[in-house]
């Protein structure tokens, strides 16, 4: 891949990404194997300003060792100086930039049920940090090609030509290919900004979803909700972008609000494993009924996760006709699978989805239908004739999708 195209998406995730303030801390957590990019990001957070810029580096081949040979109490196990580091965070608030390049099959095999408990375990641990910290700092989600992520996404290709497919989708999906990549996102958070004005002045208090599938789901909505999309906003006026790429306008459900079954359209890679051909029924909210055609068993151990786990935290609308979608390539990665159709999430909502969320506790924001959970896992259910119905007060009812697209 040509070094200029990777300079200008490592200017990307920098500038529109996080939009890193004058001498402000950043961190970026990569796969040791990808250094090579992470140093050009990094050298773009300097060149924006950052004061500081840290790297957090993980390997899979070696979290899989260490979820085979740890005991489970060992995997739990927060150690003093971790929270110690995030307690630190909670008042310098450094930009995040999370680049993703696992293999979609690098935890498989592992003992599912050791592994998810012990996560759960730390996460309780780690989670009032992160609340602390919720709306008051940038982050971004992008990605950087795997070796082992591009030969599963493209097997029939030699290691080095499907590494550098991937990378080609990956800029293409994340509008950073052609042209400038920063002014490319500021007319797509132009229209993606429309697209939720447009919706937020309906009024709606539900969705339905319909598809031939088999998907036929209600969800509540929450009062005084909000729909979101491209571009947030910390509390202290920061522009960034969480994700690159984004197609998605989503909202946060209420919480007990569910009802009927859903069908998912792509496989969910969840912490290493897939899980493929699934659906859901929900009763009252919550998810009573789970099935999957392969990592059942994986699917099961996410709702389980916490109380919270098996109820929705996202309502994420995405036209089938997306340029993820359009690629015709299934990444087995969320961040791009979930912006190729609509889709769901399990698990923790979005409190910025609530009209006046900053003069709100936690509590009050729980108390309105804004779900809590240690996980946040969003899954695929958009299909070529997915309709999406919303309804506003009185029972008014307004097309939102129709065959899979916009249907205003």
């Amino acid at each position: 891949m040509q070094k200029t195209m990777l300079q200008n998406y490592a200017k990307l995730l920098a500038r529109t990404g996080l939009n890193v303030q004058k001498g402000q801390q950043v961190i970026i957590c990569a796969e040791a194997d990808r250094a090579e990019f992470a140093a050009l990001a990094a050298e773009e957070c300097y060149r924006a300003g950052a004061a500081s810029v840290r790297m957090e580096w993980g390997f899979q081949p070696l979290r899989r060792l260490a979820a085979e040979r740890e005991s489970e109490e060992t995997l739990s196990l927060v150690a003093p100086w971790e929270e110690e580091k995030l307690r630190g965070e909670t008042h310098t608030l450094p930009a995040r930039l999370y680049l993703e390049s696992e293999s979609p099959d690098g935890m498989a095999g592992i003992d599912e049920g050791k592994y998810a408990r012990s996560m759960a375990a730390r996460a309780g641990v780690l989670k009032p940090y992160k609340d602390k910290m919720e709306n008051k700092y940038q982050w971004c989600i992008a990605a950087v090609a795997g070796r082992e992520w591009a030969k599963k996404v493209y097997p029939k290709y030699p290691a080095a030509a499907a590494e550098e497919k991937l990378w080609l989708s990956i800029l293409r999906c994340a509008r950073a290919a052609e042209g400038s990549p920063v002014a490319n996102w500021q007319e797509h958070n132009a229209r993606l900004a429309a697209r939720c004005a447009a919706l937020n002045a309906l009024g709606l208090c539900a969705l339905e979803y319909e598809a031939g599938n088999g998907t036929r789901l209600r969800v509540g909505l929450l009062p005084g909700g909000l729909f979101l999309g491209g571009e947030e906003e910390t509390l202290s006026g920061v522009k960034f972008n969480p994700n690159i790429p984004s197609e998605e306008v989503y909202t946060t459900p209420k919480r007990g609000e569910a009802e009927g079954v859903v069908y998912s359209s792509k496989p969910l890679s969840w912490r290493g494993q897939l899980i493929r051909g699934f659906s859901l029924r929900f009763a009252e909210g919550r998810v009573v009924e789970a099935h999957a055609a392969s990592g059942e068993a994986a699917l099961k151990r996410l709702i389980g996760m916490d109380e919270g786990a098996a109820y929705l935290g996202e309502c994420a609308l995405v036209p089938y006709d997306s340029p993820v979608n359009n690629t015709g390539t299934l990444f087995y990665n969320t961040l791009f699978d979930e912006n190729a159709c609509c889709h769901l999430a399990l698990g923790s909502g979005f409190t910025n989805c609530v009209s006046g969320w900053e003069r709100r506790s936690p509590e009050e924001l729980h108390a309105l239908g804004v779900n809590d959970s240690v996980v946040h896992a969003d899954f695929m259910i958009g299909t070529d004739d997915l309709c999406i119905t919303g309804i506003a007060e009185g029972g008014r009812r307004v097309p939102i999708f129709k065959d899979g697209g916009w249907a205003f």
